[in-house]
C-alpha cells in the first residue's frame, strides 16, 4: 500500500524513498514491532478471558518438569496470533502488492496458522490432551506442501526457481532439474521447519528468540539475491524482486521483537502452535523462494538440533526396547532444551545460550554466500 506513494515523488520529491526495499525493510520492522507491542496487552487480555490458558502435564514421569512449569499454567496460550496479525498487517502496508509470492508466503502464514489454532483450541478449551492428532497435522501440512508446491511449479515465474536445488559453498546448482521431485521437496521443507520450531517452543521467549535469528538472516539473503551485481559477485542465483521477501522477513523482526516484549521470562503470553507453526513454515518457503532451503539447515541451527534430538531419542529407545526388552535414554528429556532444564540449568541461562548460538548459526548461514 504504502509502496505506491514513490508515484507522488514528482510532487513531493522525499517520497521517493517508497520505492526502496531497504527502506520499505526497515519501517516494516518498526511498524511490526509497534503493533505487537500495542497490541499485545489487548490479545493477552482476550485470551484471558476466552481461559486459553497453557495446559502443564502431570503424568508420573514428567513430575519434575510439571513442578518447574506449574506456575505457567495460568498463561495464556495462543499468543502467536499477535505475531500472524502484526506480520499480515505490516506485509499488506509495505510490501509491492505486485509481487505474488509474497501472498503466497502470506498464505502459507495464515493457513498453519488457522492449524495451529485449531490445535491448541483443542488442547486448552476442549481439554483434548493431544489437540489434533499427529496424522491429522500431518494431513493439514501435506495439503498445504502441495498447493505450494504445485503453485511455485505451474507459475512461470518461479518454476525454474522450485526445479533447482542451490547447496551452500557451490557456485552451481547442485541439480539444475529436479522435475517433479522439487514438489517434494517443498513438502519436506515446509514440514521440516514448521514442525522444528514447534518442537523448539518450550521455554520462555526460546522459539521466537531464534526465530529473530533466522528472520534476520532471511532478510540479508533475500536483499542479496535480488541485487543483480551482488548476485553474481558471489555467485548465488539472482531473484528479481526477493527484496520484497527482505521486506517481509523484516516484518517478522520487527514482529518477533514485540512478541518478546510479552514473551521473555516469566511469559505473560505463549505462542502456542498457532504462532510455531506459522512461523516455521513461513521461514521454510522464504527460504524455498531465494533458492536457499539448505542454506536453512545451518541457519536454523538450534531448531535442526532441538528436533534431532527428538528423532535421536525416540529412535534409541525403540530400538533398545527391541533388543533389551526396556526402553533406554540418551538425553533426560527431549525436545533438548528440556533435558538442560531438568539437569538444573536455570530456564533463563538456557535460553540466551541457544539464543547465542542461534546468532551464531545465522551468521554461519550468511557466511555461506561468501564462501563459494
Amino acid at each position: 500500500m504504502f509502496y505506491y506513494l514513490h508515484q507522488l515523488s514528482d510532487w513531493m520529491g522525499p517520497l521517493n524513498v517508497f520505492r526502496y526495499v531497504n527502506f520499505r525493510a526497515v519501517m516494516a520492522a518498526v511498524t511490526a514491532m509497534l503493533i505487537s507491542v500495542v497490541l499485545g496487552p489487548m490479545v493477552i487480555r482476550w485470551l484471558r478471558r476466552l481461559k486459553y490458558g497453557e495446559h502443564v502435564g502431570d503424568h508420573a514421569d514428567l513430575k519434575t518438569l510439571a513442578e518447574l512449569r506449574k506456575g505457567k499454567s495460568a498463561t495464556p496460550s495462543m499468543g502467536g496470533i499477535l505475531i500472524v496479525i502484526a506480520l499480515t498487517v505490516t506485509t499488506v502496508l509495505w510490501v509491492n502488492p505486485k509481487i505474488h509470492f509474497v501472498w503466497l508466503t502470506l498464505f502459507c502464514l495464515l493457513w498453519l496458522a488457522a492449524l495451529g489454532w485449531i490445535d491448541d483450541y483443542l488442547k486448552v478449551r476442549k481439554k483434548v490432551r493431544q489437540g489434533l492428532g499427529s496424522w491429522e497435522k500431518l494431513m493439514g501440512q501435506v495439503v498445504l506442501g502441495l498447493i505450494v508446491g504445485g503453485w511455485l511449479w505451474l507459475d512461470s515465474d518461479t518454476n525454474r526457481i522450485v526445479r533447482e536445488l542451490w547447496v551452500p559453498f557451490l557456485k552451481k546448482p547442485l541439480v539444475p532439474d529436479m522435475g517433479l521431485w522439487a514438489i517434494v521437496l517443498v513438502e519436506l521443507v515446509i514440514i521440516a521447519s514448521a514442525n522444528a520450531v514447534n518442537l523448539t517452543d518450550g521455554l520462555d521467549g526460546l522459539a521466537i528468540g531464534c526465530t529473530i535469528s533466522c528472520a534476520a538472516a532471511l532478510a540479508v539473503m533475500a536483499y542479496v539475491a535480488d541485487q543483480p551485481a551482488l548476485a553474481k559477485y558471489l555467485h548465488i542465483p539472482h531473484q528479481k524482486n526477493a527484496g520484497e521477501l527482505a521486506v517481509f522477513c523484516a516484518a517478522l523482526f520487527g514482529a518477533g521483537m514485540g512478541f518478546l516484549w510479552f514473551n521473555c521470562h516469566p511469559a505473560q503470553v505463549f505462542m502456542g502452535d498457532t504462532g510455531a507453526l506459522a512461523l516455521g513454515g513461513v521461514i521454510g518457503i522464504v527460504a524455498l523462494l531465494i533458492q536457499q532451503p539448505l542454506a536453512l539447515v545451518i541457519i536454523g541451527g538450534i531448531f535442526v538440533v532441538e528436533a534431532a534430538s527428538v528423532i535421536i531419542q525416540t529412535s534409541w529407545f525403540k530400538w533398545t526396547r527391541s533388543r533389551y526388552g526396556e526402553g533406554r535414554r540418551v538425553f533426560l528429556m527431549t525436545p533438548l532444551h528440556y533435558h538442560f532444564q531438568l539437569k538444573g540449568w536455570d530456564e533463563t541461562k538456557i535460553v540466551v545460550r541457544f539464543w547465542i548460538l542461534s546468532l551464531v548459526f545465522a551468521l554461519i548461514g550468511v557466511g555461506t554466500l561468501k564462501l563459494r
